[in-house]
């Protein structure tokens, strides 16, 4: 994990953090998740996956069985177990369950659903 207070006041890419928090399984589905508007920095819906984030920001992320709300702690240097992905955030409120989304979700791919994937 990145100590560096200086990387850490610089910030680190959305869709990076994002895969390294184990949010997504690919960092392309990490950047989909935000050009869809799934992904939301402090108030602003993050567009772009180059946006960056830094330690104390809140992402709220919308995936398709829940919507989690977190304050990222680390930035984080590689994408490693879980229990390591589990170290660069803190989540005070728990995932919140989207059992009914009356047609809202659909899936960022054609072929294949890789979200359902998706290790917490």
């Amino acid at each position: 994990m990145r100590h560096d207070t200086d990387s850490e006041a610089a910030g680190i890419r959305l869709d990076k953090w994002l895969w390294f928090a184990r949010m997504a399984k690919t960092r392309s589905v990490a950047a989909k998740l935000c050009a869809k508007g799934r992904v939301i920095v402090g108030t602003q819906a993050a567009k772009k996956p180059h946006q960056l984030v830094r330690v104390g920001d809140v992402v709220v992320v919308e995936l398709p069985r829940e919507k989690r709300t977190l304050t990222v702690v680390a930035l984080g240097e590689r994408r490693g177990p879980f229990a390591d992905a589990r170290l660069l955030y803190d989540e005070a409120v728990p995932p919140i369950p989207v059992s009914d989304r009356n047609g809202e979700w659909s899936s960022l791919f054609e072929d294949e659903d890789e979200l359902s994937g998706v290790s917490a």
